[in-house]
């Protein structure tokens, strides 16, 4: 199991889009929205890493979000890198942001590739699935 350490604004954002206090904080904190899909999809990101479950379970859409968020302690996030994304930006009402997040778990070291697919609800973008590999 990996010690939790809860992050400070001056702390890198796990990210990597800065530091944490200007980067996904904000959002994890409901300060502001994101504005596009993938600042989303970043903000999620950061959120499993920093176990911020509640900022996971508030933005996947209601349909098909689980009723509990269960963040597993057993997993450290080591960096992300988006890869495409298809629409998505401000003015749009869906959008696909592809993604790899390294980790690491008590079998090793693995790669997360996800095809996420996001939508915006009462003016809020919302992750709502995924199609996930492992390698």
């Amino acid at each position: 199991m990996f010690q939790r350490v809860r992050l400070a604004d001056s702390d890198p954002c796990p990210c990597g889009g800065g530091l944490y206090g200007a980067c996904c904080a904000p959002l994890h904190r409901g300060e502001r929205d994101a504005s596009t899909a993938a600042e989303l999809m970043a903000a999620r990101y950061s959120a499993y890493a920093a176990h911020e479950a509640d900022y996971v379970w508030r933005t996947w859409h209601p349909r098909y979000r689980p009723e509990v968020i269960h963040l597993d302690d057993a997993v450290e996030w080591l960096g992300l890198n988006i890869v495409e994304t298809q629409a998505g930006g401000v003015d749009d009402r869906e959008g696909v942001v592809e993604f790899e997040a390294r980790f690491r778990d008590g079998d090793g070291s693995a790669v997360m590739r996800e095809r996420s697919r996001f939508a915006r609800r009462a003016r809020r973008w919302v992750y709502v699935d995924g199609d996930v590999e492992y390698s």
